[in-house]
């Protein structure tokens, strides 16, 4: 069962009553495709996040933009909040109805609407997946490289400013993302930016709406950029005998300029939980996974370089995976980390970190928060995306138990303030929510979130769009 929220989490916790005028408006527009059974209100009343909260008084199955904006519209009237849903992937609370409210739930807006191979475009409902996106894209050579690890629907890691393992090479959500498709607090459907590469009209609205994780509006359609497949792939794993040597290496890779395209950090305790999980026999020790893009004498370059490096600080027992098949295996064992750590402690709940910092402060910052972790008996699980400076810690605990709870948090507090002080972020990829709200303020002032209320006041002053996430009102 999950925890209770935290009690500086409840701050702007004030369910709001949902009339039942406003449901039977729903049921009388929507008919079976709004529900208020206790079935479909749980499930979209939570995320993979630790906290529980009541579930939304109602669940409504849009399939055009013209019914989430129907939707919001009748919220809107009735002053009820609204909660996007896409699959519930997020690790923040951010589907929470801490307030209340109605959920949306996007996943059936799922069509490719126009694919612009010409010009390296795509343009998607937001509940189209990652992964169908780049099945249905794949006939054209083109591919969409944002890879979280869940197969999240593009509204929402548009809404998360979501990243993932390529983001070393291709960037996040926000340097390929070009246009949407929003329905705002009043229900208006608006759009933001066009397919162009670049454009100097007026406020950027494209890159406010993403990372506003749906506290300004609900995103209904997205349009990204695509990239061609490369012409060879290759991916390898490499052992080290300590996290130090695989963090320096990973530096010297980046300072060098080697255009890698993934990096991910593996620490031995997820190499062991990976292996019982996904019946693997890697080598538990610390390690680096690598894939390299480009020609083949180029991904050979590459790959021969990053070797040279990775020889220099005791790196060993380099595997190379050049099929298909072979790199599938290895990703998907790193994308199964998370769940590979919950399943070594049954009935856990993992409190994942997010932190990124400077490339140059990344030893720094990650070697003292092992230090701390290793000291408190917490069962932990590390990943990172180190070729961006970002890392992810997941603390296991029991949520049956408060210490344990105390002790997570108090590390977390600890590796966000280092974080802060390395001039780093607390949150690289997963988004504010419920849990980062007072580290928020930490990283940017007070006058920085006040600039945020303000603008949330002036584009939703009814306080109805997931209200109760980023900040406090």
């Amino acid at each position: 069962m999950n925890a209770p929220l935290p009690n500086h989490l409840l701050l702007d916790v004030a369910q709001r009553e949902t009339p039942a005028a406003l449901i039977d408006a729903l049921k009388a527009r929507f008919l079976d495709r709004c529900s208020t059974a206790m079935v479909v209100r749980e499930q979209h009343g939570r995320d993979e996040s630790s906290f529980a909260a009541p579930p939304p008084a109602a669940v409504v199955f849009a399939e055009s933009t013209l019914d989430v904006a129907d939707a919001v519209k009748l919220a809107s009237h009735y002053s009820v909040p609204v909660i996007p849903f896409g699959v519930g992937t997020s690790l923040e609370g951010h589907l929470l109805a801490v307030q209340g409210g109605i959920s949306i739930d996007v996943s059936r807006m799922n069509r490719v609407l126009r694919i612009n191979a010409e010009d390296l475009t795509v343009t998607v409902q937001a509940g189209v997946t990652r992964k169908q996106l780049n099945e249905e894209v794949k006939s054209t050579g083109l591919f969409f490289p944002i890879d979280p690890g869940a197969d999240a629907t593009l509204g929402g890691m548009s809404a998360t400013r979501a990243s993932g393992t390529n983001a070393v090479r291709y960037g996040t959500m926000r340097e390929n993302v070009l246009a949407l498709e929003v329905v705002t607090a009043s229900g208006e459907i608006i759009r933001t930016g066009t397919r162009a590469k670049k454009s100097s009209a007026g406020y950027d609205l494209t890159r406010l709406m993403v990372g506003s994780e749906g506290t300004l509006g609900v995103i209904t359609e997205v349009t990204v950029k695509l990239y061609p497949l490369p012409e060879a792939i290759s991916a390898a794993i490499c052992s080290f005998p300590s996290i130090e040597a695989a963090v320096r290496t990973t530096i010297e890779v980046i300072q060098l300029g080697v255009p890698i395209a993934r990096v991910e950090l593996i620490d031995h305790n997820t190499v062991r939980m990976v292996n019982k999980h996904s019946k693997l026999n890697l080598r538990e020790e610390p390690m680096l996974l690598m894939e390299f893009h480009g020609s083949p004498s180029s991904v050979k370059e590459q790959a021969e370089l990053v070797q040279e490096l990775a020889s220099g600080h005791g790196g060993n027992a380099f595997e190379w995976a050049s099929t298909p098949e072979e790199r599938t295996r290895l990703w998907a064992a790193r994308h199964n980390a998370y769940f590979a750590a919950i399943q070594s402690r049954p009935g856990c709940r993992a409190i994942s970190t997010d932190t990124c910092v400077p490339i140059s402060r990344l030893a720094d910052c990650l070697l003292d928060s092992i230090a701390e972790v290793d000291a408190s008996n917490i069962p932990y699980f590390l990943v990172g995306h180190v070729g961006d400076g970002n890392f992810h810690f997941g603390y296991l605990i029991d949520p049956s138990i408060p210490e344990e709870r105390r002790i997570a948090e108090e590390l977390n507090h600890k590796l966000v303030t280092r974080a802060l002080t390395l001039e780093g972020t607390c949150t690289g990829e997963h988004g504010v929510g419920l849990h980062k709200m007072d580290f928020l303020v930490l990283e940017t002032g007070d006058g920085a979130v006040n600039m945020m209320r303000t603008i949330k006041r002036a584009l939703d002053p009814k306080n109805i769009m997931n209200p109760g996430k980023i900040f406090s009102l």
